[in-house]
């Protein structure tokens, strides 16, 4: 089988795969595992190298890394700094130690193993769970809040955790010496990317901004992400950790939301890729031949991770909201499999124990993408008094019960002045940057980004939102804006700014609750102000 036909059939059957899976709410990602475990069994794909595959793959984990550094910005962690740095601390060093010690001691595993495996047991599966609150509207309630934190500092972790694997393989190297240098090598790339970032970046992406061609904007992104992926790498850290890091400083940009909007596609796309090799690696016959055992393995680490997770959060905070913590985040994560991954390589796991590793995995992140989306539901059986109370969103922002103002040039600016005086809470989206300029200047809350872009909406909330005004006289951009608020939820309050009623008929067929007439309304105030000046003069 040629690789053309491989690619063929992969994409139809992933598609067909999801499709279904969509219907009873499973995760994409399982999809994409079992197209892997498919095609890896019943074709010859064996035969083909797929070291490419497998290189490729890699770059879905940089993209997710790169977007997890996009939400990783100062301000963020100091409204954060609580949920990452004392929950995410004690739950990923508690579960470790003791995941470790079972390995070790029930198991009779070698320490060196049994660390490898207690630390991928620590992980949880962001791409699953942050995926899920944000549907579910959940991301900023408080266990969203606790989920999200923990999970930035097992992020985080898994740069230490492949750099202890490579320490554990290395046993020739001396321990200081090597960290040692990894430290020497750590301060040159931090140096480097924060110089840059700190002088060159924002004028960088102003000058391509500039251009006003967005695929030369989307093209700058990528450089940006994978010349800091090849930084990082070219100094012996992961091409994660270098993605991170510029994710990290372009969050302090004001081009950040557009960004994330922009690279979503290829993140999804490469994640999907490495999932797919994910199941290649899957080999069923060691799966069949220790069926129980993994079943058996996978209800008991997801038993012990709710049980942990909800002790350490229940220290600090309500049983209830501990409890949909825990149950949120006791999967096994997807960085586990690159734990894995390279601790089989190292010879530091054998193949058949990383098979029923990866086959746990798998089986925790499918128990994940049916049970999530029920947590609530679940824990309301056993707590129904109310314990949770929505916070503040975690941007800087005010963005609870807001407008959202699409464009930001002469009109875009009257409507912002006007709801500031009145004291009302609203976001801006403009894509021009020089009005995005003004607006800083001005002190007005102004992003940069395109409003029909339906990841830039759900950045700012815009179901959280009292209202959207569209401020705007392009009318292809009007239809794009509407079209992707109504798929967002039809519910949603538009109030649109026309020039003519013949606009108000080309829009008929969209959901839009208010049509201003701005010729209608100058002609009244004209009136208005003609017979007033009548009136005076008699």
């Amino acid at each position: 089988m040629d690789i053309l036909t491989v690619i063929v059939f992969t994409l139809f059957l992933s598609l067909v795969l999801n499709l279904i899976l969509k219907k009873i709410n499973i995760s994409p990602i399982v999809g994409y595992i079992f197209t892997g475990i498919v095609i890896v069994s019943f074709t010859d794909f064996i035969n083909i190298n797929n070291s490419y595959v497998n290189h490729v793959a890699e770059y879905g984990i940089v993209f997710l890394m790169f977007t997890i550094g996009l939400e990783f910005s100062v301000n963020h962690l100091k409204q954060m700094k609580k949920e990452v740095f004392v929950f995410g601390t004690l739950q990923v060093v508690v579960t470790t130690i003791i995941f470790t010690f079972i390995a070790n001691k029930l198991f009779s595993l070698d320490l060196k193993t049994s660390l490898v495996i207690g630390s991928a047991l620590a992980l949880s599966s962001t791409a699953i769970v942050l995926k899920v609150l944000n549907e579910n509207g959940d991301i900023h309630r408080p266990y969203g809040r606790n989920s999200v934190g923990i999970l930035i500092f097992q992020d985080l972790a898994v740069i230490p955790i492949l750099l202890m694997i490579t320490i554990l393989a290395d046993a020739d190297k001396s321990l200081g010496d090597m960290v040692l240098n990894t430290l020497i090598s750590a301060v040159i790339v931090g140096v480097i990317l924060f110089v840059l970032g700190f002088y060159v970046l924002e004028k960088f992406l102003a000058y391509v901004v500039d251009s006003h061609t967005e695929e030369l904007f989307i093209i700058a992104i990528l450089l940006l992400v994978l010349s800091s992926a090849w930084l990082a790498h070219s100094f012996g850290f992961s091409h994660s950790l270098g993605a991170f890091l510029a994710g990290m400083l372009i969050a302090e940009t004001k081009y950040k939301y557009q960004i994330e909007a922009d690279l979503v596609p290829f993140r999804d796309i490469l994640l999907g890729i490495f999932f797919i090799s994910v199941g290649m690696q899957v080999n069923l016959p060691t799966i069949f031949e220790n069926f129980f055992l993994i079943i058996g393995l996978s209800i008991a680490i997801l038993t012990l991770k709710v049980i942990i997770i909800f002790l350490i959060v229940r220290m600090f905070t309500f049983t209830k909201r501990a409890m949909k913590t825990a149950l949120a985040l006791a999967q096994v994560g997807e960085f586990s499999f690159a734990v894995l991954a390279l601790a089989s390589t190292s010879n530091l796991i054998e193949n058949e124990l990383n098979q029923i590793m990866i086959s746990v995995v798998i089986i925790s992140l499918i128990f994940t993408s049916l049970a999530l989306r029920h947590v609530r539901a679940f824990t309301n059986l056993f707590y129904s008094q109310r314990t949770e109370v929505l916070e503040e969103p975690m941007i800087s922002a005010d963005i609870q019960n807001h407008i959202i103002v699409c464009g930001y040039s002469l009109l875009g600016q009257k409507i912002v002045k006007n709801l500031r005086s009145s004291n009302l809470a609203y976001v801006a989206i403009e894509h021009d940057r020089q009005h995005v300029k003004e607006g800083h200047d001005k002190g007005d809350i102004v992003f940069f980004g395109n409003a029909a872009s339906k990841t830039m909406l759900n950045s700012l909330f815009v179901k959280n939102a009292t209202a959207v005004i569209i401020a705007i006289d392009n009318d292809e951009k009007i239809r794009l804006i509407c079209e992707t608020i109504n798929s967002i939820d039809p519910t949603i309050t538009i109030v649109l700014k026309v020039s003519h009623k013949a606009q108000i008929d080309d829009f008929k067929d969209l959901k839009i609750d208010s049509f201003i007439n701005e010729n209608e309304l100058v002609a009244e105030h004209l009136v208005q102000s003609a017979t007033q000046c009548t009136i005076n003069k008699g």
